[in-house]
């Protein structure tokens, strides 16, 4: 008998239905949940629960006995659109969804987590919401962190932009944390904006009691009506409830695979800290304010571009490779101030004579790339090679993408990646020992 068969015999001597609150009785073992669905080619002796405290579990089906707790609600697909409420009182947010689970909902008659693709699914799973703001939500793509590509930062920033073009009062993007601190770095050269643009996700889904999407994504709504007019990110602050914090989109990393307080700012400080629903900004930190800057969009990007990191062993073949292969741009995560073996320096200088700009940051990522120091980082410097001063790898390689589509002369691209256009390096008055 298939798992479908067996479960429907069950379920159909005890007048239960998949949703349904029960209550399942093994040896002298009781458990209460809400009975969920399973796949047609799933083990057949089992039941899965959602328990109250969010986990799911299997029960053998083979004695036990189950009883009614409460009737399952009649699935329902969002509030539709004219039922959510509008208030003129309101600031109006924009929310971007990329995929992710922070935009995901549990659907408890499934079990699946599945994509909130639409304002009443957010606000159906998000009541808090409208507490908060108007809404325009829209599903940009559906796709894992892993597989964002710069063409979709390029459709990101074009959406965002006639947002706000439309009126946005803020944009809140749901995002993948796998590669959340690449598209903040991408739209933070991509547009000047006039309203907060707040980039969030989640680390554990919404049908876990332990998720962090419902923090992050209303702290995010609270950030994008807040005054500043710059890209960032909005993410836990502390492995509890209690706020979350406010990260400079060039200047921010995800740090651990699992933990909530994954995101950190690099070589920097948090822009704010959000707690109860209160923005408080760093006395430390200028930030540019809600309609300083007229909109202004620029998406072209360079798509082909190397990122290579430095090991022990490597081989002048990883450059050669590159150049042979047409890329238009290097970016070299070296070992502690900015060091490669004395091998690949030929093939630096090769990438020099060839006009196509290498740029060295480190592996420690925290500190300052400085090829002065030691003999190895000034025959670096000679070949051509140009200083990532304290920019994470990640918006180095962002950066030199933009980079090289707003200019294909070499010294031009140099210059501009040593112009701290969206605050990506943190100036100091020694800045020129570094800028090589």
């Amino acid at each position: 008998m298939t798992y479908k068969e067996n479960a429907e015999k069950f379920i159909e001597t005890y007048g239960l239905s998949i949703g349904d609150k029960i209550q399942v009785n093994k040896d002298d073992i009781s458990y209460t949940g809400i009975l969920l669905d399973r796949p047609e080619d799933a083990d057949d002796g089992y039941l899965v629960l959602k328990l109250s405290s969010g986990y799911n579990i299997g029960v053998a089906i083979q004695n036990t006995s189950a009883e009614l707790i409460e009737k399952g609600e009649k699935p329902k697909i969002g509030f539709g659109e004219n039922e959510i409420p509008k208030d003129s009182n309101k600031q109006n947010i924009s929310i971007v969804s990329t995929g992710g689970t922070v935009s995901s909902v549990i659907d408890y008659r499934t079990g699946a987590v599945h994509p909130a693709f639409t304002a009443s699914d957010l606000v159906k799973a998000n009541p808090e919401l409208l507490d908060y703001a108007n809404y325009n939500v829209k599903a940009l793509y559906n796709i894992l962190s892993e597989d964002m590509k710069p063409e979709y930062w390029v459709k990101a920033a074009r959406e965002i932009a006639n947002d706000i073009s439309n009126g946005a009062d803020g944009v809140v993007i749901a995002h993948g944390t796998d590669t959340m601190h690449y598209t903040a770095a991408a739209l933070s050269f991509m547009l000047k904006t006039p309203v907060p643009i707040i980039l969030t996700g989640a680390q554990r889904s919404s049908d876990r009691p332990s998720s962090d999407a419902n923090i992050n994504l209303i702290d995010s709504v609270v950030a994008a009506k807040s005054d500043i007019a710059e890209v960032c990110v909005c993410m836990h602050g502390s492995l509890n409830d209690n706020y979350t914090y406010l990260h400079k989109g060039t200047k921010v990393r995800k740090m651990h695979t699992s933990r909530r307080d994954t995101f950190r700012s690099i070589n920097a400080q948090p822009i704010a800290k959000i707690e109860n629903r209160k923005v408080k900004f760093s006395p430390d930190y200028t930030y540019t304010k809600r309609g300083v800057n007229e909109l202004e969009v620029n998406t072209d990007i360079e798509e082909k571009v190397g990122f290579i990191k430095s090991f022990p062993g490597i081989s002048s073949d990883y450059i050669e490779y590159h150049i042979d292969k047409g890329y238009k741009g290097i970016v070299i995560e070296g070992t502690g101030l900015g060091h490669v073996p004395n091998e690949l320096i030929e093939s630096f200088k090769r990438a020099r004579d060839e006009h196509i700009p290498v740029i060295m940051t480190s592996q420690c990522l925290y500190g300052r790339v400085n090829m002065n120091v030691y003999s190895t980082g000034r025959n670096i410097i000679d070949a051509g090679v140009i200083s990532g001063i304290d920019m994470t790898p990640e918006t180095t390689y962002v950066k030199l993408c933009w980079a090289l589509c707003q200019s294909s002369n070499y010294h031009e691209v140099k210059e501009i990646m040593h112009k701290n256009i969206a605050g990506e390096f943190s100036e100091k008055s020694s800045i020129k020992d570094f800028l090589n």
